[in-house]
């Protein structure tokens, strides 16, 4: 029941329809009795967003697509660790003081680690925005070797010379010879479905793909990497991960990651 003490929650994105987001975080909220309700908040202007977390006090946002480098300088204090990525996915607001932190990095972590050891590992990262600085930065932090493309190879440059990675034009990128591929671009995601982010027939040499779009679960990359014999992790698993942090920072409450699973898969049926 929404009262006048309810904490607002919510995740700043454009679009943002489509967010898995506000389903997962009701559920944990309402799992542990907690006064709060979290809802989508699409964005036309980011700045004056930014203003209205402070003015009505909105005590905690996720940030998504396209936000979570521009949301920075908007922001009274980043942690090191949103720093050295360069870019935010969460927002606590402390009292008017909006301090940003990224959980993107360590809900691939968790995802990546439950399926394989990334230490001395060559992965693969398609993508150099915002979730693929998140992913490179957890690869390295695991000890992994990063090959990073990009449509804008400028930008896969960047990324790599940042964090001790290589940069490989988006056409050349089979040839990195990764054990482990990461999909973290858009392409794949509804409506969309039949677009791959990378050649089908290459995928036979990689051990593991995940992909970090979540609807559809199953894109086509995952689809064509199971038919050869790949170990997939769907879009969800990071989802839900860097959920459960947000969760905890929002409320000082342990997640009931359980909870938040199931809440996440069943609102993409």
């Amino acid at each position: 029941m929404i009262s006048g003490t309810t904490k607002v929650f919510g995740i700043l994105g454009q679009p943002v329809a489509h967010s898995l987001s506000p389903a997962m975080h009701n559920a944990a909220f309402a799992a542990l009795r907690i006064d709060a309700v979290y809802v989508a908040l699409p964005v036309t202007d980011l700045a004056q967003a930014v203003a209205g977390l402070r003015g009505l006090g909105i005590a905690g946002v996720s940030v998504t697509i396209p936000f979570k480098e521009a949301i920075i300088p908007l922001l009274t204090e980043v942690d090191t660790e949103a720093h050295a990525i360069g870019a935010v996915n969460t927002v606590v607001n402390r009292d008017g003081r909006l301090w940003g932190t990224n959980t993107d990095w360590l809900g691939a972590l968790a995802a990546l680690q439950a399926q394989v050891d990334l230490a001395g590992r060559r992965v693969l990262v398609l993508g150099a925005g915002g979730a693929g600085r998140a992913i490179v930065y957890a690869v390295r932090r695991a000890g992994g070797q990063v090959w990073v493309t990009d449509a804008d190879l400028d930008r896969a440059k960047t990324l790599a010379r940042e964090f001790g990675g290589t940069a490989v034009p988006w056409a050349e990128a089979p040839q990195a010879a990764a054990a482990i591929l990461i999909n973290a671009t858009p392409v794949g995601m509804a409506p969309q479905d039949d677009e791959i982010p990378y050649p089908p027939e290459q995928l036979a040499n990689i051990q593991v793909v995940m992909d970090i779009v979540y609807k559809p679960l199953q894109t086509r990359l995952l689809r064509e990497a199971a038919a050869r014999g790949c170990r997939i992790i769907d879009g969800l698993e990071m989802l839900v991960y860097q959920g459960v942090r947000q969760f905890e920072l929002f409320t000082g409450e342990s997640a009931p990651v359980a909870v938040m699973r199931q809440a996440a898969r069943s609102a993409c049926q």
